[in-house]
C-alpha cells in the first residue's frame, strides 16, 4: 500500500502484497527542482547540489509522508538503526528498523540496492541500504535479527539498482562474497577483460532466501541503464540520489 499517488509524480509505488499498515514509495530523477547533474529530485545532500534546492526537494517528499523521515548517514556497513529508540542528529548506519507508526524510514541511492522489508501482519518495517560491500558484510541479514521475525513471516522489495550486465566489478569483490557463501559464484559472469559482472539482486535473492524469506518482489531495475528515470553513480560520477521510504500507519 502507497500513501498519495506517487505515481503521478513519476515515482515508483512498489508491487507487494503487504498489509494495508505499510506504506512505501520510491523516488525517481522526475519531480524536483534540482539542475546539470542532479535533475530534478535529488535528495542527497552531500553530492555537491544546491543545499536550497536539496531542501526543496526533500521539502515536497516530506509532503507524501505522515513525519519527518529519518535519513541516514550511510557509510557502506552493516549497522541497523532502531528507529524505536530515541535520536539527535543523524544516525550513521546502512539500514533501520522500526515498529512505532508514522516513522517514515529512509535510504538513499544511485546504484547500490535498496531493500524494503516488512512483516505479513503490517507491525515491523525495515529499510536497507545494500551495495556490495554493506551486502557481503550481512547487512540484511543484521536488519532482520532486529526485526524480530522468522524468515517466513516477512516481505522484501528489491528497488532500482545497477543491473546484471552493468556492474563490473574485480574479483576482489567476487572472492569476498565467495568466502561468505561458495553459491554466490551463480552471480558472477566473468568478462574477457579479467573483471566480473556482479548481479546485485541475485545475490540479496541469495541472502534473503538464505534467511528463509521467499516472498521477494522487486529486481527488475537498471539504474545504469535508464538514464533519464534514475541517477547512476557508475554512469555519471556526479549524480544524485533517489529516496526509498516505508512507515507504518
Amino acid at each position: 500500500m502507497n500513501n498519495g499517488n506517487v505515481g503521478s509524480a513519476g515515482w515508483i509505488a512498489p508491487d507487494w502484497p503487504t498489509a494495508p499498515t505499510v506504506h512505501s514509495f520510491i523516488t525517481t530523477r522526475f519531480g524536483g527542482v534540482s539542475s546539470g547533474p542532479y535533475a530534478s529530485f535529488n535528495v542527497g545532500n552531500y553530492v555537491g547540489d544546491d543545499p536550497q534546492a536539496v531542501s526543496e526537494n526533500r521539502k515536497r517528499l516530506r509532503g507524501y509522508l505522515p513525519n519527518e523521515p529519518i535519513y541516514l548517514q550511510q557509510i557502506h556497513g552493516n549497522q541497523v538503526f532502531n528507529a524505536d529508540v530515541s535520536h539527535s542528529g543523524v544516525p550513521e548506519a546502512d539500514a533501520s528498523v522500526t515498529t512505532t507508526r508514522g516513522v517514515p524510514l529512509v535510504i538513499q541511492t544511485a546504484d547500490c540496492l535498496p531493500i524494503l522489508i516488512c512483516d505479513q501482519a503490517g507491525t515491523v518495517v525495515g529499510a536497507v541500504h545494500a551495495g556490495w560491500r554493506g551486502l557481503c558484510a550481512d547487512v540484511i541479514e543484521n536488519t532482520v535479527q532486529l526485526m524480530k521475525k522468522s524468515g517466513e513471516d516477512l516481505f522484501a522489495y528489491l528497488g532500482p539498482a545497477i543491473g546484471p550486465n552493468n556492474f563490473e566489478v574485480g574479483s576482489d569483490v567476487r572472492d569476498a562474497f565467495l568466502a561468505k557463501d561458495i553459491r554466490a559464484t551463480d552471480h558472477f559472469r566473468e568478462k574477457d577483460n579479467g573483471k566480473w559482472l556482479a548481479d546485485l539482486y541475485g545475490l540479496a535473492r541469495q541472502r534473503l532466501a538464505a534467511l528463509g524469506i521467499i516472498h521477494i518482489h522487486g529486481g527488475n531495475f537498471c539504474t545504469f541503464a535508464e538514464k533519464e528515470r534514475f541517477f547512476s553513480y557508475r554512469r555519471d560520477r556526479t549524480t544524485g540520489r533517489m529516496a526509498s521510504v516505508i512507515w507504518l500507519s
